[in-house]
């Protein structure tokens, strides 16, 4: 390794350096060492060699940011890359063949979980690709702004290691292409109307966000233009006909697919959120359908549905073969969002409690329940910590697939009361899972069988699902 700026052994904020990507750990944090010293820099891939500046350096942590990729890593194709590649922050392995992309993963997953289960303990599945590894995404948000200061309308994803810089992304390898024709009318559209973006930090302006929802096995669209409430920089033009001749030139695209609904949602929160304080129909409805494992899934705008639907099947079809044996037995799936795994496990189950946070999901739920002919789940709206107590079943089996942060360790500490026999985790963060897994062992469950599915490739995120028994029921109820 060879120092660049320093005169002395102590490496300290400011420094340059040369050095080679040794591995990335979850979920993009390349480590290089330097004078004998881990040192983490995002968004690298393992073989690169890079030239770095040192950002911070506290206890015995240092971080670095890359200032030029001197040599590209050996297992880099260029020609995998998106246009985009680098510029937006979306994807980070995506001139990886996807092959080395999987084998990082389950690395990645497998280090994680190590160092909280005894390896030899549990069985380990590997990591299941996903069926599609381009065009894959079901739904995108994405943001109005400018790619510099006082530039042009941008439209996309947010460039790589910024809060504000948009970069206008109409070349999106991990979307079906007819995003990027919805993209791009939406941008040229209120570009040439000279329509001003919303500005974060002046809370200025009104176009906020895109949000685009495609599903994979029907071909639906839904459309939803998100703004402020600040008409004032429509440039005098009334909004009802600004947002009827937006809509009309989408309708006028060539697409695959078929527009189930084209929506306007007004959100005035000061958070960049995609959020909605109203919202109305322009055209069609404000929902549209997918199809999971043989059912039948009604999607709001902002209901939870995993990004990925044919992954989704792979992630399911896994949990499903972790739970087993359902046959009269009650199922609680908690943080059930529009009920997938609930009615998945229903036809072979007693029954089936969904808890789940957001109204609007549960509300999907229900319906989805009654769209499948399921008679036998009930789904509950409400904080999972607070609701409970509350449950009057008992439940035989339970399925948690909790949001990124995990389950909260209240939230925990009940689940575990409830002494279930085996326990299927399903997690979109490992770093979460390992987390709670500390206190799943030691209030006595037993990690069994782990498996990964990839349903993001190109990024650096994975899924992980876990099945877990009771030590303390060890014998008991074995079936």
């Amino acid at each position: 390794m060879e120092l660049q700026e320093t005169e002395t052994d102590e490496m300290k904020k400011g420094d340059i350096y040369e050095g080679i990507i040794e591995k990335v750990e979850f979920p993009n944090k390349g480590i290089m060492v330097i004078d004998g010293e881990r040192v983490v820099i995002k968004n690298t891939v393992p073989g690169q060699k890079i030239q770095c500046v040192v950002t911070k350096r506290r206890k015995g942590k240092s971080e670095a940011r890359t200032l030029e990729i001197l040599e590209r890593s050996p297992l880099e194709l260029p020609d995998n890359e998106c246009p985009h590649f680098g510029l937006c922050g979306g994807c980070i392995y995506q001139s990886l063949p996807y092959e080395e992309q999987l084998k990082i993963k389950e690395g990645q997953v497998r280090s994680l979980l190590d160092s909280v289960v005894e390896p030899e303990t549990y069985e380990f599945q590997g990591i299941k690709a996903s069926p599609a590894v381009k065009g894959y995404r079901n739904k995108m948000e994405f943001s109005f702004g400018d790619e510099v200061k006082d530039g042009p309308l941008a439209l996309g994803m947010h460039k790589r290691g910024s809060f504000y810089d948009i970069v206008t992304t109409p070349e999106c390898q991990i979307v079906h292409p007819d995003f990027c024709r919805i993209l791009v009318a939406t941008k040229e559209y209120f570009e040439e109307l000279g329509t001003a973006f919303y500005r974060k930090l002046q809370h200025r302006g009104y176009l906020r966000h895109l949000l685009v929802r495609r599903a994979v096995k029907t071909g639906e669209i839904l459309v939803d233009l998100v703004t402020s409430t600040q008409r004032e920089y429509l440039g005098g033009r009334d909004e009802e006909t600004v947002l009827s001749e937006w809509k009309e030139r989408l309708l006028s695209l060539p697409v695959d697919g078929g527009f189930a609904g084209i929506l306007h949602t007004e959100n005035d929160s000061l958070a960049d959120v995609v959020q909605s304080d109203a919202t109305h129909i322009l055209y069609g409805q404000d929902y549209f359908y997918e199809e999971l494992l043989g059912l039948r899934f009604r999607i709001s705008p902002f209901s939870f549905f995993q990004t990925n639907s044919l992954g989704a099947e792979v992630l399911y079809d896994t949990a499903r073969s972790f739970v087993g044996e359902t046959r009269d037995k009650v199922v609680f799936d908690l943080y059930s969002g529009t009920g997938t795994i609930a009615q998945i496990l229903a036809p072979v189950a007693k029954k089936v409690v969904g808890v789940e946070i957001v109204e609007e999901a549960v509300e999907a739920a229900g319906l989805n329940a009654g769209l499948n002919g399921l008679d036998n789940c009930e789904f509950i709206a409400g904080d999972v910590l607070k609701v409970i107590d509350g449950l009057k079943d008992k439940p035989d089996l339970i399925v948690v697939d909790p949001p990124r942060d995990g389950i909260h360790p209240k939230a925990l500490g009940k689940i575990i009361d409830f002494g279930v026999e085996r326990m299927v985790y399903i997690s979109c963060k490992p770093t979460s899972l390992v987390r709670d897994l500390v206190v799943l062992q030691e209030r006595g469950y037993r990690v069994e069988k782990v498996c990964g599915v990839d349903m993001f490739p190109g990024t650096g995120n994975v899924e992980v699902v876990i099945m877990m028994r009771n030590c303390g029921l060890e014998g008991k109820h074995r079936g």
